[in-house]
């Protein structure tokens, strides 16, 4: 009995781990891209100001994408 809560713990344990490690990775392919002012004006955008957000460039095609 003892033997296997120690081994259904482990695998708890093993399972969060690999949760958290897809987790990260998803975050990081989920950030948005960022372009420069001269990148967004060459692509035909338009450099808005957002209030607390800084500047975004509007594209034509109706995304947006973050200022750097």
């Amino acid at each position: 009995m003892r033997m296997r809560r120690i081994v259904g713990l482990a695998l708890a344990a093993a399972t969060l781990a690999g949760i958290s490690a897809v987790g990260a990775v998803s975050a990081g392919a989920a950030s948005s891209p960022t372009i420069s002012r001269e990148d967004c004006t060459a692509a035909d955008g338009q450099v808005v100001a957002r209030p607390y957000a800084g500047y975004v460039c509007a594209l034509p095609d109706g995304t947006t994408e973050t200022i750097t």
